[in-house]
C-alpha cells in the first residue's frame, strides 16, 4: 500500500487577508484589511487518502487516513526529504469508514512518545459508535491497541473526531450524530468536548462528574490551545459556522441557538461563518511570519480556503482567507516541529474534484 511521496515547491502568494468584526457574519467578501505576506506553499506528501488526523514525531509526520490506516511521512518537517509513505497499522476491518466516520483523530502522549491515541469510528453491537483508542508504536509498528473510551454515539455524519492533550488531559471532540437533542443532554457523549485523563477516565476537574467538559456542540472538529485558554472550531447547518472559547461547563447552545443567542443561558461563539464554510481544525501558529503570531489558522472544507482569526484573548479582531481556491477541499491545519504551518486536502472524500497528487499535506512557509 505505499505510495511514491516527494518533496517540492509550489510558488503562491499568500494575500487577501480580509477581516471583519469578530460579532459578524461572513458573507463572501470581507472589509478591513489585515494585510498579506509572502510565501511559499510547498508540497509535503501526495497519493494520501483523507488524512485526517496528524500527529508529529520529531520529523516524521503521522497520519490516519479516514478509511482506517495510520501511515508515516518520514522526514516531513523541515528542509528534510521526504521519503515514501510508509503504513504502520491497517484498521480497515474494524473501522467503520461510511459518509463521515472512519479512523480520525491522532496525538501522541506527551511524555512518552511511543504512547500514542486515535479515534475511530467502528460496528458496535447495536450500530455504529465511536471511540478512543490507546497503543504503542513498537519499532514501525502498532501494538497492545486498546479502547479507552467506547459507545459515543456515532452516525455517517457529525461524528467529531478531533483530539488534543494539554497539561496531561485528553480532549476529544464528538459530533451529535445526527441526533440534535442528544448535544443538550448531558447523560449523553454525543454533541460534547470530552476531557479525560490519559487513561480514559473523566478528568477529576470536570464539571459534570462525568467525561463532558461542554456541551450543546453539533459537529466540533477543532481544538486549539493558547497557553491554557481553549479554542474550537464547529461546523453550522448551512449558517454559523463557530470559532468558540471553550469554558468548564459551558453550553453551546445547539440545537437551541445557532450562534449568538441568550446571554447567560449559552456561551457565545467568538465569531461565526455565514453561510458556511466548514472549518474542519484549530491551530494556533507560532512560526517565523510575525504578522501570524498567536492567531488560529483552520482548513475550510465548503470554502476551499485555509481561514486565518486574529485572536486577542477571548475576541476575533480580525479575520482572513488563504489559497482560497487553490488546492481545493483544505481539512487539518496544524503546526510542525519546524514552527511552519501545515495544511492537508480532503480532495478524495467524495465531496471534492481530485487531482492525480490528491491527497496532500501542504507547508506555508516565509518566501
Amino acid at each position: 500500500m505505499n505510495r511514491r511521496t516527494y518533496l517540492g515547491t509550489v510558488t503562491a502568494a499568500v494575500s487577501g487577508l480580509a477581516g471583519c468584526s469578530g460579532s459578524g457574519t461572513e458573507t463572501g467578501s470581507t472589509a478591513g484589511a489585515l494585510g498579506s505576506v509572502d510565501a511559499r506553499v510547498e508540497t509535503v506528501a501526495t497519493s494520501l487518502e483523507i488524512p485526517w488526523g496528524v500527529a508529529f514525531r520529531d520529523d516524521t509526520l503521522y497520519l490516519t487516513e479516514r478509511p482506517g490506516r495510520l501511515v508515516r511521512i518520514p522526514g516531513a518537517a523541515g528542509d528534510g526529504d521526504s521519503g515514501e509513505r510508509e503504513l504502520v497499522a491497517d484498521l480497515t476491518g474494524e473501522t467503520r469508514p461510511a459518509g463521515e466516520g472512519g479512523l480520525l483523530g491522532l496525538v501522541f502522549h506527551p511524555e512518552n512518545r511511543e504512547v500514542l491515541y486515535c479515534y475511530q469510528t467502528y460496528r458496535g453491537s447495536d450500530g455504529p459508535r465511536n471511540r478512543v483508542l490507546r497503543g504503542r508504536l513498537t519499532g514501525q509498528s502498532l501494538a497492545g491497541l486498546e479502547p479507552i473510551v467506547e459507545g459515543i454515539p456515532a452516525s455517517s455524519i457529525h461524528n467529531g473526531g478531533r483530539l488534543a492533550i494539554e497539561d496531561r488531559a485528553l480532549y476529544a471532540t464528538t459530533g451529535d450524530a445526527s441526533n440534535a437533542d442528544l448535544a443538550q443532554d448531558r447523560s449523553s457523549l454525543a454533541g460534547k468536548v470530552l476531557r479525560l485523563t490519559l487513561d480514559g477516565e473523566p478528568h477529576p476537574e470536570n464539571p459534570f462528574d462525568s467525561p463532558v467538559f461542554s456541551y450543546g456542540h453539533r459537529n466540533p472538529q477543532g481544538l486549539a490551545f493558547e497557553g491554557t485558554t481553549l479554542y474550537n472550531t464547529e461546523h453550522g447547518p448551512d449558517h454559523d459556522d463557530e470559532i468558540n472559547f471553550l469554558e468548564p461547563g459551558g453550553n453551546y447552545g445547539w440545537p437551541i441557538v445557532m450562534g449568538r443567542g441568550e446571554r447567560g443561558r449559552f456561551v457565545d461563539p467568538l465569531t461565526t461563518y455565514t453561510p458556511t464554510v466548514a472549518p474542519a481544525s484549530a491551530a494556533i501558529y507560532d512560526g517565523p511570519i510575525a504578522d501570524w503570531q498567536n492567531d488560529l489558522f483552520f482548513g475550510a472544507l465548503a470554502g476551499d480556503f485555509l481561514g486565518r482569526a486574529e485572536l486577542d484573548e477571548t475576541e476575533v479582531t480580525g479575520r482572513g482567507r488563504l489559497l482560497e481556491g487553490e488546492f481545493g477541499r483544505l481539512r487539518t491545519a496544524f503546526s510542525g516541529p519546524d514552527e511552519h504551518l501545515y495544511v492537508t486536502t480532503s480532495n478524495r472524500d467524495g465531496r471534492g474534484s481530485p487531482t492525480e497528487s490528491d491527497d496532500r499535506v501542504l507547508r506555508v512557509r516565509p518566501e
